[in-house]
């Protein structure tokens, strides 16, 4: 008979790594959802190839009485659980000055809250059995913070506060409780989770910036490279500029517009006449902004 291990958000990023590698090493899976059938059946399918038993369960692991109901469903048609990954969890990002109380609330309540609701249920069910691991995702965050993320470090955070208590309480039943925190992984909630911040920096006014600095909450150059990735954004639209500087030291990052001639660079002056034409020389100008101290990817 196959252990068993139920995966928290088990169909996307981390969850649906995790669900697979568990199938693979020959364990029954439960692959715990909350919207996406799709991408949850796309996983089923995967674990499957390993010749396990999959079951797919939607549930909305903030709701107590969901997460009570889904380990009795479990335990009904799997007949254990050996092991629960507390994997589930959502971003609501942005800067502290622009948090909501419902963007705080949510991302407790599903990050922290959902761990809990998930340990007290499973904790009965491990001890009739006299084994069991508990694993909780957290996360780096938790340990170091991270500007735009006061909600979800605060909820990576508790979630090794809880670790730590639940592991003391738990030994002496033979279950084992622990917590892998990762560092920056790409998935489909990093992607989005970058984007919000780098949108909420763009709307502060230079006073808002300036504070962020002096709190140690964000640094000058990671304030450029936010604003460079913005400009060159909007210069892919409308060919207004050249190239922009390096950061150095304290300077100033300048742009340079397509009308000033930097050696060997395309100035273009956004003419179709000029499209090819590559300046054999640096203007003037450009000539001072180098002696000054510029390095640059003209």
């Amino acid at each position: 008979m196959n252990k068993v291990a139920l995966i928290t958000g088990g169909s996307g990023g981390i969850g649906r790594a995790i669900s697979i590698k568990l199938a693979e090493e020959g364990y029954d899976v439960v692959i715990n959802y909350h919207s996406d059938y799709e991408k949850a059946l796309e996983v089923k399918k995967v674990c499957e190839e390993y010749n396990v038993k999959v079951m797919l369960y939607k549930c909305n692991i903030s709701k107590f009485e969901e997460v009570e109901i889904m380990f009795k469903e479990v335990v009904k048609e799997m007949g254990r659980v050996d092991v629960l990954v507390n994997n589930s969890g959502i971003t609501r990002d942005t800067l502290i000055l622009r948090m909501s109380e419902e963007d705080f609330d949510k991302v407790i309540d599903v990050n922290l809250k959902g761990c809990f609701n998930c340990i007290k249920n499973v904790s009965r069910i491990m001890m009739k059995q006299k084994s069991g691991v508990i694993i909780n995702i957290s996360s780096v965050v938790g340990l170091s913070g991270n500007i735009g993320q006061v909600n979800y470090a605060a909820s990576k955070a508790g979630i090794l506060g809880i670790t730590k208590s639940v592991a003391r309480e738990l030994v002496s039943l033979n279950v084992r409780c622990n917590a892998i925190a990762p560092g920056f992984i790409e998935t489909e909630m990093t992607d989005k989770l970058s984007e919000n911040v780098k949108e909420e920096i763009l709307k502060l006014s230079v006073k808002e910036l300036e504070k962020l600095v002096e709190d140690g909450k964000i640094t000058k150059k990671e304030i450029y490279e936010i604003y460079l990735e913005n400009i060159q954004k909007e210069d892919d639209k409308i060919g207004a500029y050249l190239s922009v500087s390096d950061i150095v030291e304290d300077k100033i990052p300048i742009a340079i517009k397509d009308n000033i001639n930097v050696i060997g660079t395309k100035t273009t002056s956004a003419s179709k006449i000029l499209e090819n034409y590559v300046s054999p020389y640096d203007a003037t100008i450009i000539k001072y902004i180098k002696d000054a101290g510029y390095r640059n990817n003209w």
